[in-house]
């Protein structure tokens, strides 16, 4: 058996009346630095290709590249730089 609840929010979505605003705080939290400008800096000194750059809590950024080979696989080297 439905709930009187059920049916009457099913009635009011119907209708067209909106749901009531909630205040959720954004999912996006902003981080203290950004490794941006480090991960360019080792991607051109290295001619690599960027896999990843993350923020590390002692204020650095763990970059890792793929260096391409002669011919072969290509090879990922993994650097830590400041901010």
């Amino acid at each position: 058996m439905s709930s009187p609840v059920i049916i009457a929010a099913l009635a009011a979505g119907l209708a067209g009346f909106s749901p009531p605003a909630i205040n959720v705080p954004s999912a996006v939290v902003r981080a203290a630095g950004d490794c941006s400008a480090a991960a360019a800096q080792v991607v051109a000194e290295t001619g690599g290709e960027l896999l990843s750059a993350q923020p590390t809590s002692d204020g650095q950024c763990v970059i890792t590249v793929l260096i391409p080979g002669n011919g072969g696989r290509p090879k990922k080297v993994t650097v830590k730089v400041p901010m």
